[in-house]
Order: structure tokens, then C-alpha cells, then sequence
């Protein structure tokens, strides 16, 4: 696992939004999308809130890489499964962004089940 700078994960966790964008297996990038995104135990997560029929997760999961950019910085970042600490950031999600309807959509089982951990390449 690849550690973050403290300094740029403290700026994504502060922005309300970031872009995510997977690469093709040509190299080339998807059209980025805005997610909502959370930090728990120094790690970034990311859903999908429409579950795996959302775009962006299949396409973020055809090649497992891609770019995001919050803050004005862009990062190569490597998209991972990981549904270890899924409770904690149901609660992050609902810390951050309130108890609205989306974050209900954010914190279902259909989204739970696209939980990523998001690391610097």
C-alpha cells in the first residue's frame, strides 16, 4: 500500500468533490466524473453510487488505474476493492456530507459493494 502525503491527502479530504477518471488499456484517460470521496486511517475511498452498473466504476475497474484531481492537483492513482473498513466509512460519508438522500444512496449496499481504496501510483 502506498502512503499519502499527509499535506495533499489533508487537501483532498477538505474539498467536497474531486474528479476520477480510469485509463483505458490504451493509456489514454475516460471522462473524468465528480465522485464524493472520504479519508479514514490515512487512506482515500471512493463509490459509486450507482452500485457496479455506475460508468466511471467500470471504468476505473477495466484496468484498475487512473487520475484524480481535487484542489487544482492531479494524482496517478491505483483503484483497489476493499470493503475492509466499509461501517467506518459509511460514517465518514455521513460525517462529511450529512444524513440527505444521497448520502443514504452513498452508504446502501448497492454502493457499499464498489467500495475502492484509491492510492498514488
Amino acid at each position: 500500500m502506498t502512503t499519502w502525503d499527509p499535506d495533499r491527502l489533508a487537501a483532498l479530504e477538505a474539498e467536497g468533490e474531486m474528479t476520477v477518471a480510469g485509463h483505458r488499456p490504451d493509456g489514454t484517460l475516460r471522462t473524468p466524473r465528480i465522485v464524493w470521496h472520504v479519508v479514514v486511517d490515512d487512506l482515500l475511498w471512493i463509490r459509486s453510487v450507482r452500485g457496479t452498473s455506475g460508468g466511471w466504476y467500470r471504468g476505473v475497474r477495466s484496468t484498475g488505474v487512473g487520475r484524480i484531481e481535487a484542489g487544482g492537483a492531479t494524482t496517478e492513482v491505483i483503484f483497489t476493492p476493499d470493503d475492509s473498513r466499509d461501517d467506518t466509512i459509511d460514517r465518514a460519508y455521513r460525517d462529511k456530507y450529512g444524513e440527505s438522500s444521497a448520502v443514504r444512496a452513498i452508504t446502501s449496499p448497492k454502493a457499499r459493494a464498489t467500495t475502492l481504496r484509491v492510492e498514488q501510483t
